[in-house]
């Protein structure tokens, strides 16, 4: 298979099989091609060239309503749920031909409960957990009889326990005879449930392996062609208070917002606190009422002593509090804006972009080309427009734009959503370097492994109350999950005994 954009060649005389009831993992790093790659298969994207087969047979989808049809079903990375409605009005809406509504109802309950994701079909969406609206995700995938299931990033959201369901669900359908084409940019949970891989890179298949064979460190170096570096947390020692939090209140921005409840915290210069939370327990609201974006009108924000509260974001920006938020397209960055004119919508005041009101282009576009070659973004250049990125590159853009601006308090919310092993190894090394410059960093993250990695003192967010901190030295996963699920005291006492 082969497809090429303006610019780049995305697949390259692709070539690969899945087997009959085999979990087989699709590896790369951001911009190898997996993308395109399932997007071709689902009948979302024409190739230029190449043929595939399924079960034996020519496939050549000219939409994912003729790839459904022909037995290949797909969970996307980002959910495509109305809140609004059920359970059961969801899953019609991605049927091409749904059952009445009573019939449609009983055959949910009933896929549910023999693939062990139970669902309450009347159930609204904006009332589920990200574990229940992944299901709600599955379900409406396999009501078409998959012989082929694609699932992109299916455990980015999902607390441990949620995703050892959900693992248990894909080795039942695996046995059941359904394949399964699995892409995660987790390779320990790769290694542990996956019978095949496939690598690619720079749009080609570098390798076909056995993941259970190699170390997740042995599937990154064949991902990025090289050996993967250390995270280095040396040369850190938290000192004085930077950044004080008190009892911030934030009412819902929305019928399916969380509110803030008397939220308060403390930085130190030279620390990372770590902040985890599974989706939809008030992660936007904090990193928005922090930024400034959305003010709180309870609590203050104080940064080296100096009153933030009742501050904008770019008033808190010149005070050196910086923020980049989770969706790097549409919150973080214009789509169709170049990264050069997107640099300017943060960089402006730090970086003096626009003495007088005047834009100095020259220098905003230097900046840019910085923050292109010190976070590695693959790109034509400055003046690409953002939505022609891939993910991981413009998440690297996002992050490094923030950190190159040197701030004293960053606050970050999903630093390495979706993005490969060595850009979320950069991305991570960049925020513990900044940390180590006298900064201080807060990560907000549903991936508790980068927790563990980069914090010092470890929060949990749920329902919009924040947990007292805990040193991230000696923590368990479990513990941390059950914080995540409100367990702040006798339950997480009862793990350490």
């Amino acid at each position: 298979m082969s497809k090429t954009y303006p610019g780049v060649k995305a697949n390259d005389a692709i070539s690969f099989e899945v087997r009959s009831g085999d979990i087989h993992a699709l590896l790369g790093e951001n911009g190898a091609g997996k993308s395109t790659l399932v997007k071709t298969i689902y009948g979302l994207v024409r190739p230029d060239e190449g043929q595939m087969w399924l079960d034996g047979q020519p496939f050549a989808p000219a939409d994912p309503h003729a790839a459904r049809a022909a037995g290949v079903g797909m969970v996307f990375q980002h959910f495509s749920l109305f809140d609004a409605m059920t359970v059961a009005e969801n899953i019609a809406l991605g049927l091409d031909h749904p059952p009445p509504r009573r019939e449609l109802a009983s055959r949910i309950a009933t896929l549910s409960e023999e693939y062990g994701l139970p669902l309450n079909p009347a159930r609204r969406i904006a009332d589920l957990s990200a574990g229940e609206r992944q299901r709600v995700e599955i379900i409406r995938a396999l009501l078409g009889n998959p012989r082929l299931l694609i699932m992109d990033e299916p455990t980015s959201v999902l607390t441990p326990q949620e995703a050892e369901i959900l693992f248990a669900t894909l080795k039942k359908l695996a046995a059941n005879g359904t394949s399964i084409l699995y892409i995660s940019h987790k390779l320990e949970e790769i290694r542990a449930n996956c019978d095949r891989a496939t690598i690619l890179r720079g749009g080609r298949v570098i390798d076909s392996a056995d993941p259970r064979a190699h170390s997740a460190r042995e599937l990154a170096a064949m991902m990025v062609g090289g050996e993967m570096r250390e995270i280095d947390r040396s040369g850190r020692s938290p000192g004085a208070e930077l950044l004080a939090v008190r009892d911030l209140t934030l009412a819902a921005q929305s019928v399916d917002g969380t509110s803030l409840k008397s939220v308060s915290l403390q930085v130190h210069t030279g620390e990372v606190l770590a902040i985890g939370g599974v989706a939809g327990n008030g992660q936007e609201e904090l990193l928005s009422a922090l930024s400034g974006e959305i003010p709180s009108p309870v609590g203050t924000v104080t940064l080296e002593g100096a009153d933030l509260s009742r501050m904008g974001p770019t008033q808190r920006r010149r005070a050196g509090l910086l923020a980049a938020p989770e969706d790097r397209l549409g919150h973080a960055a214009v789509p169709g804006f170049s990264l050069t004119d997107n640099a300017l919508l943060t960089a402006t005041v730090r970086q003096d972009l626009a003495p007088g009101g005047m834009i100095r282009h020259g220098a905003a576009r230097d900046f840019t080309q910085k923050v292109i070659a010190e976070f590695d973004v693959r790109t034509p250049g400055p003046d690409t427009a953002a939505r022609a990125l891939s993910g991981g590159n413009l998440q690297k853009f996002v992050i490094g734009r923030e950190v190159l601006q040197a701030p004293r308090v960053l606050v970050v919310n999903q630093p390495t959503w979706g993005v490969d092993a060595g850009a979320a190894a950069s991305i991570r090394q960049a925020l513990l370097n900044l940390a180590a410059g006298g900064a201080g960093v807060i990560v907000i993250s549903q991936d508790l492994d980068e927790l563990l990695e980069l914090g010092d003192r470890f929060c949990a967010l749920n329902g919009g109350q924040l947990s007292d901190p805990r040193p991230v030295e000696g923590l368990s996963l479990d513990e941390i999950g059950l914080m995540l699920g409100g367990a702040h005291g006798t339950e997480v006492a009862h793990v350490d005994a």
